[in-house]
């Protein structure tokens, strides 16, 4: 029998997916992202600029990403002259309005991202609210209060090209995924091929 996967490690691995699509896109650049998955007790918002989301619908749950200044900035200034601005468009401040924004927007899309790969892999939607992002000096822990006592947390970790780094932090109630039709159903059932090569 086959050990079956741990749902919130199957979750994070989508937002690895999630994080490293969009922010090449929008940067143009590579986003490496570190091998191993961290499990953690609480998720929190982490110096310097820091965005939260949350999720709920068939599954519930909160997203944190924290960035180091240089990181965001760096994000920022790569995604600004993928657009087309000139440098003197761009803001020169790391902890400038236009990167904590760029901060919210960038949470904004990895998270609609990542939900939309669930929605195709489990068949399971959920809705979010918009991301904010701040700047901040010291952590937060965050946690939803209905599952304060029963959520799993993890946390992904990721470099810049220039290796600056910025991390995910995910945390969901405690579920767990479970396909109602196995493999083996699947395959008795014959294909509209196989039954018309057999007649025809």
């Amino acid at each position: 029998m086959r050990k079956r996967k741990s749902t919130i490690n199957e979750l994070s691995k989508i937002l690895s997916e999630s994080v490293k699509e969009v922010l090449e896109i929008n940067t143009g650049s590579k986003i490496k992202v570190a091998p191993t998955l961290q499990r953690i007790a609480n998720i929190a918002l982490r110096p310097d600029i820091g965005a939260f989301v949350e999720f709920n619908g068939d599954y519930n749950g909160l997203l944190c990403m924290n960035f180091t200044k240089e990181a965001a900035y760096e994000l920022y200034k790569k995604a600004m002259l993928t657009l087309g601005l000139s440098e003197s468009e761009i803001a020169d401040s790391e902890l400038a309005e236009e990167v904590v924004n760029f901060v919210g927007e960038i949470v904004n899309q990895i998270i609609g991202n990542f939900r939309s790969k669930i929605e195709k892999e489990y068949g399971l939607i959920a809705k979010n609210n918009q991301p904010k992002a701040i700047v901040i000096s010291r952590a937060i822990i965050m946690y939803i209060d209905t599952f304060l006592q029963s959520s799993q947390s993890r946390k992904l970790s990721f470099r810049t090209e220039d290796s600056n780094g910025f991390y995910a932090e995910i945390s969901l109630e405690q579920v767990e995924f479970i396909p109602l039709e196995s493999s083996d159903t699947e395959s008795t059932e014959p294909s509209v091929e196989e039954l018309l090569n057999k007649f025809f």
